[in-house]
């Protein structure tokens, strides 16, 4: 039976995924749902195995154990025809830059084997969702970084794939150009794409994603909706307690001690849940748990 017609709701399904380089583990018994017309974040630290999940997706990298279903294909005996109904940006920009921007798209529309007579019109859509219009005639190496990264969804999207593989997509760009990239990946999923995003940006998940897997280390360490794992990880409000280090030790012992989830963050400790604590507090502000507590929490790693 085709394993499409068995799970119909998800376009990418993976189960106890597993991938060795070596003595290296990067990605250790993963499983991974992403529903059509949804927009699922990968989000961890460098190194926690996003890019490789990603890789194996497209049988870039072949899994050391598992399975890894795409759109109903098994990969990565299907990887061929999966791959032609997906579209794929990098995190690397690897823009031919001796072209223009269309003859980039021209290249990928006769790639993914679109008619000759539907490439033109491909072309022309993909322009108008990534606002480059105008830019059409400009070499790739004449365009800013948010163009640059705006023209590789566009080439990613020309085919019209069923599914989005974006890694990393506003990697290394200013805060307001990655708000204008933010806004056209909104769109894509309010349209029905299927999108798998993997970063390591907090802002960017908990403002694009329907649901998130946090990875740590190879595995998922957390999934579900950005804020059912804010509640259900850190609570609805959080204390952060200010003071010398022997301060910080004495509070974050004391919440420990009644049951209470800490994070350091250098100049303060943060103390999860406060709102559960019937008990005396220490000193301190409190504040609106969200998704960054979540984050350190469960990987230990600041954010960069």
């Amino acid at each position: 039976m085709n394993s499409l017609s068995r799970m119909p709701d998800l376009a990418i399904r993976l189960r106890a995924v597993v991938k060795h380089f070596g003595d290296i583990v990067a990605v250790d018994g993963l499983d991974l749902d992403v529903p059509y017309g949804t927009c699922v974040g990968l989000l961890g630290p460098n190194g926690a195995g996003k890019s490789t999940t990603m890789k194996m997706l497209t049988a870039q990298v072949i899994a050391s154990s598992g399975e890894i279903e795409v759109l109903g294909y098994e990969l990565p005996g299907q990887s061929k025809v999966a791959r032609a109904e997906m579209g794929v940006v990098p995190q690397l920009d690897n823009l031919d830059t001796t072209l223009t921007v269309e003859q980039n798209l021209r290249v990928f529309a006769h790639l993914y084997r679109l008619g000759r007579g539907e490439r033109a019109d491909a072309v022309e859509r993909a322009l108008k969702i990534a606002k480059l219009e105008d830019r059409r005639t400009a070499k790739v190496d004449e365009l800013s970084g948010g163009m640059r990264r705006r023209l590789l969804i566009a080439r990613g999207l020309v085919h019209q794939p069923r599914l989005l593989l974006l890694d990393e997509p506003t990697v290394g760009l200013d805060p307001q150009v990655r708000q204008e990239l933010w806004a056209l990946i909104d769109a894509l999923r309010s349209e029905g794409t299927s999108i798998l995003m993997s970063t390591h940006y907090i802002e960017e998940a908990e403002r694009l994603a329907d649901t998130v897997t946090i990875m740590s280390h190879g595995k998922a360490v957390a999934t579900g909706k950005p804020s059912e794992l804010v509640l259900e990880h850190a609570g609805r409000e959080v204390l952060e307690v200010y003071g010398p280090p022997a301060r910080l030790a004495e509070a974050e012992q004391e919440a420990n001690g009644n049951g209470l989830r800490t994070r350091r963050t250098g100049t303060s400790v943060a103390l999860m849940g406060v709102e559960r604590r019937n008990g005396d507090l220490p000193d301190g502000v409190r504040r609106t748990a969200n998704l960054e507590d979540v984050f350190v929490l469960l990987t230990g790693e600041e954010v960069s």
